[in-house]
């Protein structure tokens, strides 16, 4: 008994003494090649709130690309190494986790006056600091999915900062784009005799036409909605831990906040839908949309992009896309953003 005892508390101790190390395990990213390469991850202070800043490429001379993540609340720089490989060989690609999400949530920081307004000032002003560290007068700018409601914004407001806007999964009308979800899973769920999933969905319609309530995201992925070629990786806990710019603690923070912005910014988007907001781009505008997106519908982005007033603007379709092209096809993201900026 007492050697079992002794065992347990071994156990026990390292137990805690793993817990401990994964939660305070220190982060770097991975190395980049080439002489004049450059790989940074780090906090910087961006209107009064540190945020986490990664930028790699192989040569820092090379074009600036600047990618708004989406959720919101979802930040990408643990998965973004699986899809930018190829982009890092001839554009220097910067990401940051906006504030209150991911590595930029701070516990003890109040966050009472978090709006979309406040993200898009954030924006301007990481654009700036990037700018200013790269040395480059301009950079690209790439929203994705609720990225694309903050980067439209600051491309309209400061257009003198970026050599053109890009948005991936773009999102249009909220309430136009969440009905062409619904629509489209009670049709999935139609076509697999799914009687149980078609009559919870159909009893959504009101609150969804009404733009009261979100489609359930649960069903987007799992009817593929969101990803096609990949498993989603948004909220992916496990490969976030398995990432060297994530330890435990910061999984942790990507919890609570994507809980806690999702709860305060996502009725915006249904008050007041991009359109309303966006009307004129005065920079060379591209959206970039999957065919089977059903998380930010391509029929909305396209009512969006027909509306919008831009000297120069395409609407980009892959064919074998969901909510994530630039990852899903990205050899194919690789060479147009080539074709385009080089």
């Amino acid at each position: 008994m007492r050697k079992l005892k002794k065992a347990l508390r071994i156990i026990g101790v390292a137990l805690i003494a793993l817990l401990i190390t994964a939660l305070f395990f220190p982060t770097w990213t991975t190395p980049v090649r080439g002489e004049n390469s450059v790989r940074v991850l780090e906090q910087v202070e961006i209107n009064g709130s540190k945020q986490e800043l990664m930028i790699r490429g192989n040569d820092k001379n090379n074009p600036v690309i600047l990618f708004v993540h989406g959720g919101p609340g979802a930040p990408e720089i643990p998965y973004a190494a699986a899809y930018q490989d190829l982009l890092e060989t001839r554009f220097t690609v910067v990401h940051y986790d906006q504030r209150a999400s991911g590595k930029s949530y701070h516990f003890f920081e109040d966050y009472s006056n978090l709006t979309s307004e406040l993200l898009v000032d954030d924006l301007l002003a990481m654009t700036d600091y990037v700018s200013e560290r790269l040395g480059k007068e301009k950079v690209i700018l790439i929203g994705h999915s609720y990225g694309t409601y903050i980067a439209a914004q600051a491309a309209q407001k400061a257009p003198e900062k970026y050599e053109a806007y890009v948005g991936i999964g773009q999102m249009g009308d909220t309430v136009t784009s969440e009905m062409d979800s619904l629509t489209y899973l009670i049709s999935q769920a139609q076509q697999i005799g799914n009687a149980e999933d078609v009559l919870y969905l159909q009893g959504l319609t009101d609150k969804i036409k009404k733009g009261e309530m979100f489609t359930p995201r649960n069903y987007v992925i799992q009817y593929s909605g969101a990803s096609r070629l990949i498993d989603s990786p948004d909220g992916d806990s496990l490969g976030m831990l398995l990432s060297s710019e994530y330890n435990l603690m910061d999984v942790i923070r990507y919890n609570v906040g994507i809980s806690y912005s999702q709860k305060v910014l996502l009725q915006e988007v249904i008050e007041h839908p991009l359109p309303t907001l966006v009307t004129k781009l005065e920079i060379p505008c591209y959206f970039i949309m999957g065919d089977y997106d059903y998380m930010t519908s391509s029929h909305a982005a396209k009512e969006f992009f027909d509306q919008l007033e831009a000297e120069q603007k395409e609407f980009i379709a892959f064919d074998q896309s969901a909510h994530y092209p630039q990852f899903e096809e990205k050899e194919k993201f690789f060479e147009w953003v080539s074709e385009t900026f080089l």
